[in-house]
């Protein structure tokens, strides 16, 4: 008997800013990705603007800063990666047929906010973005497959970011939540899984990404977070009510973190930074509530209690029904400042550990700490869960009969599906696995298409060169066994 319940679903995860394509037609509008370049490992992606004078200039997105008077603009003379993306606007049909011939049940994937209100502040929706989507989910259900849908996966209309100040600006919930009642009606016959928000906790984690970081911009950040937990829980308290057949999910990034040494003072900093990082969302949004340890964080930054009570009554109203997180890598964390940092390429930023093995752009891959991750959520939570990314990001050749040997690939998801197996032996309820770009795409840190996730190859290069079709990798055969068997055919 297979170690994975019968009903388990099987498939893969991408995101609409980064796979879709088709930036300016069907009556799409601008999102943040639009106006963003390309950049490898070494170097950030940039975001490009426009200053009043005409005059054009790029900052990094990673502490850089918007001049003065200056719009955020598409710029001639940039390659922007998104606006093609993978190209799945055009190439869907094709794309849904190679994920049912690996035998997919689910399939991840997000609606585009601008497409459907290309400023985010129009009163009637998109047709054509609607139609669209429509499209997408019949084609889908053709071949069975369950649709699971993130609502807002970085790709937020560019106008609210930009001339409404983003989600620092309450009036933005509103905005959301007439955007989710569109939709829910809309797709209310065609998706049962629906999650709020990609990653919602990386703003707790700005202050990791960018050096030296004002407190007071932190602070932003987490009063704009309070903003998109108040629109979840609004959102979803209202399907709960509306579309009983909906199940409402949460999306976590999970960055986990071992001790590096036995210090006590290791262990304290390293509890401190779950908690700050991974579980202040995950409460809110599963329990209801803020953490206790969350005073502690209001208190550093200056904030008053007073701006997260007043939504108290909302957050516990609007509490998701399972839990999905994103699982690629762990790192160390330390007090010793002089300990060795992991990869560049990594940006959870944490300390070098000895007992497990680098990918090429320094993520550390660790199918043990995916199946720690699994059992301390689960003991936490009490819900079911879903591992919705989950991948190894490597250069891959095509070679001239169109075959790509991804052995590495294969070695990585096989030993996390054995952890995945262990985890639902140790008794957690895992009821989904959808591994991240299951089709190659752009990679949202870096811009790059070299930097391949999929188990389908996509031709096109850094510079968005080449035919753009699709070529079945080794781990496609692989996987489609995998799928067949349900977990239990592992051999490659």
């Amino acid at each position: 008997m297979s170690r994975f319940p019968n009903n388990f679903y099987w498939g893969g995860a991408t995101a609409a800013n980064q796979y879709e394509g088709g930036w300016n037609e069907g009556g799409r509008g601008l999102s943040a990705s639009d106006v963003t370049t390309g950049a490898t490992k070494d170097s950030p992606r940039m975001k490009t603007y426009i200053r009043k004078d005409g005059t054009a200039g790029a900052y990094s997105q990673f502490g850089g800063r918007l001049p003065e008077g200056a719009e955020l603009a598409v710029v001639d003379g940039y390659y922007y990666p998104n606006h093609k993306g993978s190209d799945f606007y055009h190439r869907y049909k094709e794309d849904i047929a190679l994920f049912a011939e690996m035998g997919f049940k689910m399939f991840r994937m997000s609606i585009a906010w601008p497409r459907i209100y290309p400023k985010g502040i129009e009163e009637e929706p998109n047709q054509q973005g609607l139609q669209f989507y429509h499209d997408v989910f019949q084609e889908l259900h053709k071949y069975n497959i369950e649709p699971l849908v993130t609502i807002s996966h970085y790709d937020d209309p560019l106008y609210i970011e930009q001339k409404l100040g983003g989600w620092n600006n309450p009036e933005v919930i509103e905005l959301y939540e007439k955007y989710c009642h569109t939709i829910f009606e809309e797709y209310k016959n065609d998706v049962k899984y629906w999650l709020t928000f990609n990653e919602i906790n990386s703003a707790t984690m700005i202050a990791n990404f960018v050096p030296n970081l004002p407190k007071d911009t932190e602070a932003s950040a987490y009063q704009a977070l309070h903003h998109k937990f108040v629109a979840s829980a609004k959102v979803v308290q209202y399907a709960h009510e509306h579309y009983p057949q909906f199940q409402m999910g949460c999306m976590i990034a999970g960055l986990f973190n071992y001790p590096l040494t036995c210090d006590p003072k290791d262990v304290i900093a390293t509890q401190q930074r779950m908690q700050d990082y991974f579980y202040y969302a995950g409460d809110v949004m599963v329990r209801g509530y803020y953490p206790s340890f969350a005073k502690k964080t209001w208190k550093r930054l200056g904030i008053e209690e007073s701006f997260f009570d007043k939504d108290k009554e909302v957050l516990f109203a609007g509490k998701v029904d399972f839990f999905t997180y994103s699982y690629y890598s762990t790192s160390c964390h330390t007090t010793h400042k002089d300990a060795k940092k992991d990869g560049g390429g990594n940006l959870s930023l944490g300390y070098f550990n000895e007992y497990i093995q680098y990918s090429d752009w320094g993520w550390g891959m660790d199918p043990d700490g995916l199946r720690y991750s699994l059992n301390e959520i689960y003991d936490r939570y009490q819900v079911p869960i879903m591992v919705v990314e989950n991948g190894l990001g490597a250069i891959d050749h095509l070679n001239e009969d169109g075959t790509i040997h991804d052995d590495y690939r294969i070695a990585y998801l096989k030993a996390h599906v054995e952890a995945m197996a262990e985890a639902i032996e140790d008794g957690v309820n895992l009821i989904a696995y959808t591994p991240w770009g299951c089709i190659d795409l752009v990679s949202a840190s870096t811009g790059e298409m070299r930097k391949r996730y999929g188990m389908i190859y996509v031709d096109l290069d850094d510079e968005g060169n080449g035919s753009c079709d699709r070529y079945r990798k080794d781990s496609f055969y692989w996987y489609q066994k995998v799928i067949a068997s349900n977990g239990e055919n592992l051999d490659f």
